[in-house]
Formats: structure tokens, sequence, C-alpha cells
């Protein structure tokens, strides 16, 4: 059984998205990049929400062989190369390979999925992490923190609930950014 993982990379006052909706100031360097792809690198699932699944289809269009950036490459290859599953009730389809279409949650599918595979399983999506992050789902907390307050916009965590955690590991990178990887505390 494997544990379900959320990695956000936020501003300092914690969103994902400024009050635009823009997340241009958390764009990763080459540095950064390289170190996420390192982490996603051994994602079997990826379970998005609407929004996210919108934002990452774009890595679906990337040839991983063609002219690109080394580290634009790597993670369209382990994006493509992971199975997704998006949970909408708005979206007609999906039309990306290895995706499929969830009209809600099942927390309880989501528990027999995590015990059938020994393949990490990473959630995405402030709200779709939310809920998970509710039923008790997530085991890991990832953020890389990004050295800019934006004021206002989309949180990546919810308002309404506290979780107890352990710090595991901490990085800190030339740009400034810092990871943290915190292991959820059980009672």
């Amino acid at each position: 059984m494997t544990g379900l993982t959320y990695t956000s990379i936020t501003s300092l006052d914690g969103y994902f998205v400024d009050s635009d909706g823009q997340f241009d100031w958390a764009m990763p360097d080459s540095e950064v990049h390289a170190f996420v792809n390192d982490l996603e690198r051994p994602v079997g699932t990826y379970l998005c929400g609407r929004r996210l699944y919108e934002v990452m289809a774009w890595w679906d269009t990337i040839d991983p062989a063609g002219d690109n950036p080394p580290e634009i490459s790597d993670f369209a290859a382990v994006w493509q190369g992971a199975d997704k599953i998006v949970f909408s009730r708005t979206l007609a389809e999906v039309n990306a390979p290895r995706t499929r279409l969830e009209r809600q949650f099942d927390a309880e599918a989501v528990q027999q999925l995590l015990a059938a595979t020994d393949a990490p399983v990473a959630i995405g999506g402030a709200e779709l992490a939310a809920v998970a992050l509710r039923a008790g789902l997530v085991e890991e907390i990832r953020q890389f923190v990004n050295p800019v307050i934006v004021g206002s916009g989309r949180r990546w965590l919810p308002d309404d609930m506290r979780i107890d955690l352990d710090l595991v590991e901490e990085r800190r990178f030339g740009n400034g950014v810092v990871y943290l990887r915190y292991g959820v505390r059980r009672p």
C-alpha cells in the first residue's frame, strides 16, 4: 500500500495562484524543475481536479524527444507515463492518453486504489486535496515556497481544518525557493 501525496508550489503567504488567477511567479527554474521531476518520476497515478487537469493538459502536447529544455522533456515524459484520474462534474470528457474522468471523489475507491498499488499516488488541485485531507487519505504534504508575497488569491490549503505534521525533509534552492516535506501525524 502507498500513501497519497499532495504537492503544491506556493507563495510565502500560502497561495498557489494570485488574485488575477496567475502563477507566473511560481514557474520553477531549471534547478527546481529537475528536483520536481525526480520527486514525480515514481508516481503511478495522479488524481486531479478539473482546473489542474486543464493546466496540466499542456504536458500531454509536448514531445519528450523534441527540441525542449531537458527539464521540460523530462517532466513531459514523467507526466505522460503516469495514469490520471480527473474528478469533475462539469467536464464533458477528457481526451488525454491514460486519463479517465470520474464525476465525484469516492474516498473508499481511492483507498482501494492506494491499497492495490505499490507506485506512489499524487493528488493535485486545492479543492480536491482538501476533500482527501478531510477524508484522512493524505500521508504526505510537499510545499515549494516561493520568495514572493502575492497578498490574495486561491489558498493551497483549506482554512477550516487542523492537521498535525512532522517535518521530514527541507531543501533550499539558489533562486530562494524552499522545499518542505511533511508527514501527516496520525493520532
